[in-house]
């Protein structure tokens, strides 16, 4: 069999998007959201493993709704995502998708399961088993995982998170708790999923509920960073200028720095409504911006409101 190469061009690309978060981080209405941008204006499928917790925005979002229920085989999401998909939804919402490892029937059950099978009640033989009863449902996760990302509609995913403490010996060899700290969590939340899972997504984000929707990347790309400000809840803006981008379209240009720096400097008296034109380029691209270049915005910014203020009160 020989390949064959053409000119590459961005096209109509799926896209998987994962959000993570306790209770409150505002995860089931993000996703909506980001949903509603991404679909535009059409409905999009929601599937529910929260007995129907996400039909509290029946009346704010526009999207067909359906429960899945346990066991939270990895297959059983595979395949409710395909009938999604078959029924032609531009997006799909999955909420949440922490069942599919730690819910009923889901793989932390399985193993359990597949350790019964092997080893009973003799724990001595239970031990040598254990990495044994992994094999099945890891696998399984992987193949669903494998399938979901060759499927050609948006895909939008839930995940709970919870929080981990962990023992950490300081300097002087005393033990004290800390938040646990891996590369998907952030200050010990942690999403509820394989480690790995977060990676195999176009983009994901840990949301908290001191700032709910407010994204915190756990995997964001350079070419991605232009839809999520992170000062900003992820909106439906962000959701429809990030279906355009897979579609083909490029991202809206972004303002450099060194133009928002000089700007803010040739302001002066009068010019307020300037600067809130400034403030909003500032909030779109900030997400881009070095922290230097974070550091010279914030000195220029000051000194124009500075100069602007004091013309006003002169």
């Amino acid at each position: 069999m020989s390949i064959q190469f053409k000119p590459a061009v961005r096209g109509n690309e799926p896209l998987i998007i994962g959000l993570a978060g306790g209770t409150g981080a505002g995860k089931t209405k993000t996703a909506c959201r980001l949903a509603t941008g991404m679909s535009g204006g059409k409905r999009f499928a929601l599937i529910d493993t929260e007995a129907g917790r996400a039909l509290h925005y029946a009346d704010e979002h526009q999207f067909d709704h359906g429960d899945l229920c346990a066991p939270f085989r990895p297959e059983a999401y595979e395949d409710a995502i395909k009938a999604a998909e078959a029924a032609k939804y531009p997006v799909v919402v999955v909420d949440s998708f922490s069942h599919e490892w730690a819910g009923e029937g889901g793989i932390l059950d399985w193993q359990e399961e597949e350790l019964d099978r092997m080893a009973g009640t003799d724990w001595q033989k239970r031990e040598a088993c254990k990495q044994a009863s992994w094999i099945k449902p890891k696998m399984a996760h992987k193949q669903m995982v494998g399938k979901l990302l060759q499927l050609r509609c948006h895909i939008i995913i839930c995940m709970r998170a919870e929080e981990k403490s962990e023992l950490v010996k300081d300097e002087k060899g005393k033990w004290h708790m800390e938040p646990k700290r891996t590369l998907i969590g952030l200050n010990g939340w942690i999403p509820i999923c394989d480690k790995r899972f977060p990676f195999e997504l176009t983009a994901s984000f840990l949301l908290t509920a001191d700032e709910p929707g407010i994204p915190h990347p756990i995997k964001l790309e350079g070419h991605h960073r232009a839809f999520f400000p992170l000062d900003r809840q992820i909106d439906e803006t962000a959701g429809q200028r990030l279906a355009e981008w897979a579609a083909g379209g490029k991202p809206a240009p972004t303002v450099s720095a060194t133009a928002l720096v000089k700007s803010y400097e040739a302001c002066g008296p009068g010019d307020g409504d300037t600067l809130a034109e400034l403030e909003a380029q500032a909030r779109a691209a900030w997400s881009t911006f070095t922290g230097e270049q974070t550091k010279a915005l914030n000195a220029a910014r000051a000194a124009a409101k500075r100069r602007i203020s004091e013309s006003a009160s002169g």
